[in-house]
């Protein structure tokens, strides 16, 4: 009986055993004990960190600021011809104008989307909405605007319509440029003057005057 009872523990631990190891294995499939760094990076590594740090220096609000007051003060769309990438002249006067607003903003990065209406294959769209960004991003460049401020990769195609209908619709074939960021690096904001950079007129107008002033009105006899 009681060798009876010790095969039947022996039994038992054995099944225990033989589970643990089991469990062991499958973690092991399922990546549990690989080697660090043997995963792909799939490339979403490291954003969480990167939004803190942008929310926590005031970049993001500072984004979405100045974005308002470029949508605010220009026209951020311009509108094609029917199966075109070619501007008129409505578009290159209103790309003259974002570009002396661009001017004024060096530390500025700028997207321009592109879009078709749902006429065609939603790849040729696709391609076609990102020849239209390509093309205002060559005018801006004309016009003294750094290249590397400015992207045109992506495309919404025909998936972001402004009118929902099957046919032509010329408000859907445009082009949209919205301010994306800050040029990485550039002097002026190093120590994070995210504001100064937005409100650059209300800073420079808190200056104080020029004392030449004063000295004129010295040299004139006009009295203080």
């Amino acid at each position: 009986m009681i060798q009876t009872r010790k095969t039947l523990r022996l039994t038992m631990l054995g099944l225990s055993a033989g589970a643990m190891l089991s469990g062991c294995a499958a973690r092991d499939v399922n990546g549990f004990n690989r080697e660090a760094g043997s995963l792909i990076d799939t490339g979403d590594f490291g954003n969480a960190t990167m939004n803190n740090h942008q929310y926590m220096t005031g970049q993001k609000q500072y984004v979405y600021d100045l974005s308002q007051r470029f949508a605010s003060e220009v026209l951020t769309t311009v509108n094609f011809a029917f199966n075109s990438s070619t501007l008129d002249q409505g578009a290159i006067d209103t790309l003259r104008e974002q570009a002396r607003w661009i001017r004024q903003f060096p530390e500025v990065r700028f997207r321009v989307y592109g879009h078709a209406d749902k006429v065609g294959s939603a790849g040729y769209n696709k391609a076609l909405g990102l020849k239209r960004a390509n093309t205002v991003v060559n005018f801006l460049v004309s016009q003294g605007i750094s290249r590397a401020r400015l992207e045109a990769v992506v495309s919404f195609g025909e998936t972001q319509p402004l009118i929902v209908t099957e046919g032509r619709e010329r408000r859907n074939r445009r082009t949209v440029t919205e301010v994306s960021g800050f040029v990485t690096g550039h002097p002026t904001i190093l120590d994070g003057k995210y504001a100064e950079v937005i409100y650059r007129e209300y800073v420079n107008s808190a200056e104080p005057q020029s004392g030449l002033t004063g000295l004129q009105g010295q040299d004139f006899g006009v009295e203080q």
